[in-house]
């Protein structure tokens, strides 16, 4: 049945037709398919067939093939869970998934200035707010998600400052370094500075040691990875620019309504992604990322992404919305572009923008505020454990914060594994990215957690360590 599906051709479908296939081919000048692939060399190629299955070919089978695939997840919905380092369960609005699920947004396809004006003008209310909420008066079109955005601000900072060495934090998540070396690797030197074991803050020492002329950025998140406000985050930028470099800030956007905007304490570039403004994890998706500047052509000029702005048309007293740089970014410069975005990308721009529009200012304070305070009593609660250190480290935290496991029996995977037969998703496992922190897991809580999930995470790790 898979050879007879394979060599089937539907009226309906279009370019299924063989004599249509043959026409197409013959219009490009080659006589098969494969000929297309040729400038790939051959050590690059697989040389054979891909040992798939056998094909599904009907519709139906293919439903219940995959549904039976994800029946296997154990999704939040059913586990409590305390897992965060760059993905977060915070509450979804419903207006965020009507609004994000309407066929205009959904559906649509850009296709030049008459086209998703709808669409363009959401980004740019999304662009406002999320500019107003970092300090900033030029913030991008969405990216893929807040590595690519880290990874685009270095570049932009080599590129106004014409150097070609950034120094980023030892407690950056692995997996946005990793994305960064990638990007960054082929034209920029990347170097890691310390931070003090006690606190998680940046090794001050250790920055002004490899600051130099060479320093096109230092780049610095608050919150960190591991959870932790560098208090001293107005003296990094001062240092930074006393070299010449531009000051780089990543950061997690439930957190500014309680912490100061970026620029406020001397952000030349803001970063982050856009994930817990009320948009779900997805496996795969559900992240996206975003790059704010000051109103500066030399921020302007070297923005890799897509912007959207308010432009006078021929009619005096009429405006619209379109996009702005499209020639020299890299959606327009796809094949020579070190990232790309697409249309998901612009539907959680949207998302973002209503979720901000929804809380408003005093919103996204109670929301920084209640996260903070559930995990103050978290942290307290799992305190009280014996041979529990939590938080391990003794810097301010956000929603997330280290806990130390050294003076327990077991290993953290150990643990993780005794939770998750209660219904509990632990913290992440830090212990082969941080050897140099012991047995640690990262917890998250925010503002879905309530009083006794906390209370039933304590009981639970109180069975699990006996």
């Amino acid at each position: 049945m898979g050879d007879q599906a394979a060599k089937a051709s539907h009226p309906y479908i279009p370019n299924a037709v063989p004599t249509v296939k043959a026409q197409m081919l013959a219009q490009v000048g080659v006589g098969a398919s494969e000929d297309l692939y040729d400038v790939i060399p051959p050590p690059l190629r697989l040389g054979r067939l891909l040992d798939l299955p056998e094909a599904l070919v009907s519709e139906y089978d293919l439903r219940r093939h995959v549904e039976g695939l994800l029946a296997r997840n154990r999704a939040c919905d059913e586990l409590l869970s305390f897992l965060g380092a760059g993905c977060w369960q915070h509450a979804v609005p419903a207006v965020c998934d009507e609004i994000g699920s309407r066929g205009e947004f959904l559906t649509g396809y850009h296709d030049g200035s008459r086209s998703m004006l709808g669409s363009y003008q959401a980004q740019f209310e999304f662009q406002s707010m999320m500019g107003e909420l970092v300090g900033m008066e030029m913030v991008s079109t969405t990216t893929y998600d807040w590595g690519t955005s880290a990874a685009s601000s270095l570049i932009m900072a080599a590129q106004i400052t014409g150097r070609r060495e950034v120094l980023l934090p030892r407690t950056i998540s692995p997996g946005r370094l990793r994305q960064i070396n990638t990007i960054c690797g082929p034209t920029l030197s990347v170097r890691l500075i310390d931070y003090e074991r006690e606190s998680g803050s940046l090794d001050l020492a250790a920055l002004r040691s490899a600051l130099s002329q060479e320093t096109a950025a230092v780049y610095l998140e608050v919150p960190a990875y591991l959870g932790t406000l560098e208090s001293r985050a107005p003296e990094i930028g001062d240092l930074a620019r006393q070299k010449g470099a531009l000051f780089i800030v990543g950061v997690d956007p439930s957190s500014l309504g309680v912490l100061a905007a970026p620029r406020d304490y001397g952000a030349d570039i803001v970063c982050g992604d856009l994930q817990p403004l009320g948009i779900h994890m997805s496996y795969g998706g559900g992240q996206a990322g975003f790059i704010a500047t000051p109103h500066e052509d030399r921020f302007i000029a070297t923005c890799p992404t897509l912007l959207v702005s308010i432009l006078p048309t021929e009619r005096p007293g009429e405006y619209v919305f379109d996009w702005v740089n499209f020639e020299h970014i890299s959606y327009g410069l796809r094949a020579d572009s070190h990232d790309f975005a697409g249309t998901a990308q612009t539907i959680w721009a949207i998302v973002a923008g209503v979720y901000l529009a929804l809380m408003g200012p005093q919103g996204m304070r109670e929301l920084g505020e209640t996260i903070m305070q559930r995990r103050a009593y978290a942290a307290a609660r799992l305190g009280e454990l014996d041979g529990v250190v939590a938080p391990a480290l003794n810097g301010a935290c956000f929603k997330e914060f280290v806990v130390n496991f050294d003076g327990c029996r077991r290993s953290v995977a150990e643990i993780n594994a005794g939770l998750l037969e209660r219904g509990i998703l632990g913290g992440k496992d830090l212990t082969d990215e941080f050897p140099e922190l012991g047995r640690s897991a990262l917890y998250c809580v925010t503002e879905i957690h309530r009083k006794e999930d906390i209370d039933r995470l304590a009981t639970a790790l109180a069975e699990v360590l006996r």
